[in-house]
């Protein structure tokens, strides 16, 4: 059995999906969020197979709640369903984690399949989506790159170690981890550890 979480600030979107999916077999609807916080916490709670996230909720929107899953390790995947398509929507969800971006105009037929494949590991986007989403990996400039050292002193911050931490580690000097870390940020463009490692593991910078 398929578990599954939706969340939608609309009620009567949240009852016609139930509907739709309680009318599989192998498909349940174990909780229902209104917001994006809420949606974490009842995905902590509950551990639901899939999530069914609006994008723009009051509260907490869908994007927001996904990067901080992914950080937290809840092992859901979350499929964005919505009826916003513009690139920047798509794209951001996407980096964040998003397992599947699908429209709110699909069959119950096509939910039903988009949730199975989900749950199989699979990708799920809609047709107009997927084309939009290929436009814009095409047109974006090469990723960041990273040098040896620099992944390796990137992945100790993201496993919480101090700069002192990781000198031990990798055997330099404390004052050699700043300046790594400093070209680290000048090349993710950020200013802050957290934010390094947030814009790293959206370029899968750290998977490899």
């Amino acid at each position: 059995m398929i578990r599954v979480l939706l969340a939608d600030d609309h009620p009567v979107v949240r009852e016609g999906l139930r509907g739709m999916l309680s009318a599989e077999p192998d498909l349940t609807v174990v909780g229902e969020a209104s917001s994006g916080p809420q949606a974490e916490a009842l995905s902590a709670e509950l551990g639901p197979d899939i999530v069914l996230m609006d994008l723009r909720m009051p509260g907490g929107g869908g994007v927001e709640s996904i990067g901080r899953m992914r950080a937290a390790g809840l092992p859901c995947r979350v499929i964005v369903l919505t009826t916003y398509e513009t690139d920047t929507d798509i794209l951001r969800a996407v980096e964040a984690g998003a397992a599947g971006y699908l429209l709110k105009d699909l069959t119950r037929a096509e939910l039903a399949d988009a949730v199975r494949a989900a749950s199989r590991g699979e990708t799920v986007l809609a047709p107009s989506v997927a084309a939009r989403l290929v436009d814009q990996l095409r047109s974006r400039p090469d990723r960041p790159r990273l040098s040896q050292r620099e992944t390796a002193v990137l992945r100790l911050v993201a496993e919480g170690c101090t700069n002192a931490e990781i000198g031990r580690h990798l055997f330099i000097g404390e004052s050699t981890v700043k300046t790594h870390l400093l070209r680290i940020f000048t090349k993710l463009g950020v200013t802050d550890r957290t934010a390094a490692v947030t814009n790293a593991m959206r370029h899968g910078l750290l998977a490899e």
